[in-house]
């Protein structure tokens, strides 16, 4: 899958009627790459469950990886949903993301690729459950996956982090370790209840730890069309974080809730489907907007 088949694939994708055509990303991946000398390390964070967190990380990873970024997630949820998703059986999970924070081991030595090309994942497991408990009287314990993920720098572009659905202290870690925090916003009204937490915590976090965390974007899943209430909370949320929204939203779709227990992402799974565009249409304003903050032109 090439860079022009995600932007043809993603001009198709379902959009918010309030929002306009994402723009098509037509400049090969390695002049990104190169304008980024560090990885690029992205949260993908929200405390409420099922918002689709874990589907939006492994289909961002799996568009990122088929135009050319090499592309680690890392699985830092107890429930290890993403490396299911990926097709990681438990069994061949030796290492795990407990394994960085608890025994200090080396990322490259917990992390499994994938049968995508240039997509490695570090899978997560129970074990991670009790970390709180256990960490409780370390110094520093805000920072261990921080220092961990250092020795990640050289082979990868891009590493996303999945969270947990909770606001302790892996997904502080997470923060702490992060440039950008992407925030999926499932469209319905509950979910606005809990950004207002995340937020606060980003902001704890950037005043205490990582003073350069930024709102990499908010995306909108789960839309349904037919459903009046997820305009509403649509438009809501564009009207009060303007253009950290994304202009793609990503819909309900059986093939996306399909996916996982085939042990592949949607964009694998099926291309041709609206959930698989829309991630692929979400992909292309992504890099659009990583090519702003890396000084070049979008879809030049």
């Amino acid at each position: 899958m090439t860079e022009s088949q995600i932007a043809s694939a993603g001009s198709e994708s379902t959009k918010d009627p309030a929002a306009s055509n994402a723009a098509p990303a037509d400049e090969p991946a390695g002049a990104l790459r190169h304008a980024v000398t560090e990885p690029r390390v992205i949260a993908v964070a929200n405390q409420k469950g099922g918002v689709g967190k874990t589907t939006t990380a492994i289909n961002l990873g799996t568009a990122l990886s088929a135009i050319g970024h090499r592309v680690l997630i890392i699985d830092l949820d107890p429930q290890g949903n993403a490396s299911t998703g990926l097709g990681i059986a438990r069994g061949d999970r030796r290492q795990t993301s407990y394994d960085l924070l608890i025994h200090r081991a080396v990322v490259a030595d917990c992390t499994l690729p994938t049968e995508i090309p240039n997509l490695s994942i570090v899978p997560s497991g129970m074990d991670l459950s009790g970390i709180e408990v256990e960490l409780v009287n370390e110094p520093g314990r805000e920072s261990f996956l921080k220092r961990a993920l250092e020795s990640a720098a050289g082979p990868f572009d891009y590493l996303l982090i999945d969270c947990p659905p909770a606001l302790g202290l892996l997904t502080i870690n997470a923060l702490v370790s992060s440039q950008a925090v992407l925030v999926p916003l499932q469209c319905e009204f509950f979910a606005l209840e809990g950004i207002a937490q995340l937020l606060q915590t980003i902001e704890l976090v950037k005043h205490s730890y990582n003073p350069t965390l930024d709102i990499q974007g908010i995306v909108l899943t789960m839309f349904d069309q037919r459903n009046n209430l997820s305009g509403m909370v649509a438009n809501d949320v564009r009207e009060h974080f303007g253009e950290k929204v994304y202009r793609t939203v990503i819909p309900r779709n059986v093939r996306v809730s399909e996916a996982p227990s085939h042990g592949r992402p949607v964009i694998v799974y099926d291309t041709a489907c609206a959930g698989s565009r829309a991630y692929l249409s979400l992909a292309s304003e992504i890099i659009d907007r990583e090519r702003h903050l890396a000084g070049l032109a979008p879809g030049a």
